[in-house]
């Protein structure tokens, strides 16, 4: 394996573990670049597929690669032997274009939450539906999930991962621990590391980890 190869593997490992906390367990992640399949994280979804063989034209990955687009679709066996339902996503690796597919068995269907408009919080003893708009940012913290509206924390059974799925564009996550309220912030700096901090219209400081800082800039476009 070449220094560029190993460099691309480890860069692919890291969308991967960021990828597993959010996708079916028996997805295979796979990656193409240059119209050559480079990476293959198989699952119990099994695709016929060899590490170094080329983009079959008609496939999600050579659609991805030549729109640089998101896409989605539904392929019989004839590529990979078997038929699967692909998600196909453009990115980038050590500048060169690149695409990345989450493969499923050709039975998944997707779904679109409908965004919420209120959280059910429990607060001392009372169960309380708060509107979305009023939430500041949401904590996981020891194993909780916790929403915050003025000085009061609410306490919900809903997880930070579900609620990522189902809040308004109005959210953003920034932190494996902690998804904002957009109207909240009062503005971005950086700490002494040169870490972003986003600090809230409350004068409370929530870090961006670094995971989650090309997403923010994309977002809030700076």
């Amino acid at each position: 394996m070449t220094t560029l190869q190993t460099v691309h593997v480890q860069e692919i490992e890291h969308w991967a573990k960021l990828l597993r906390e959010w996708i079916p367990k028996d997805a295979t992640i796979v990656v193409a670049i240059d119209n050559i399949y480079i990476y293959c994280q198989a699952s119990v979804h099994h695709i016929h597929l060899t590490i170094g063989e080329d983009v079959h034209p008609q496939s999600v990955a050579a659609h991805v690669l030549r729109t640089r687009q998101k896409t989605d679709a539904l392929m019989d066996e004839s590529i990979f032997g078997t038929p699967y339902y692909c998600l196909g996503y453009p990115i980038t690796l050590q500048n060169q274009p690149a695409a990345l597919m989450v493969v499923l068995a050709a039975t998944f269907v997707p779904t679109t939450p409908k965004p919420l408009s209120f959280i059910t919080g429990k607060l001392k003893d009372d169960w309380i539906p708060i509107p979305i708009e009023q939430i500041t940012y949401i904590e996981s913290l020891q194993k909780h999930t916790w929403f915050y509206v003025g000085q009061d924390a609410y306490k919900t059974t809903i997880t930070l991962k579900e609620l990522q799925l189902r809040l308004p564009e109005q959210f953003m996550r920034i932190h494996r621990s902690y998804i904002i309220n957009i109207a909240s912030i009062a503005r971005i700096k950086r700490d002494f590391t040169s870490n972003l901090i986003v600090v809230l219209k409350s004068g409370i400081e929530l870090p961006v980890s670094q995971s989650y800082v090309a997403q923010v800039r994309k977002i809030l476009e700076f």
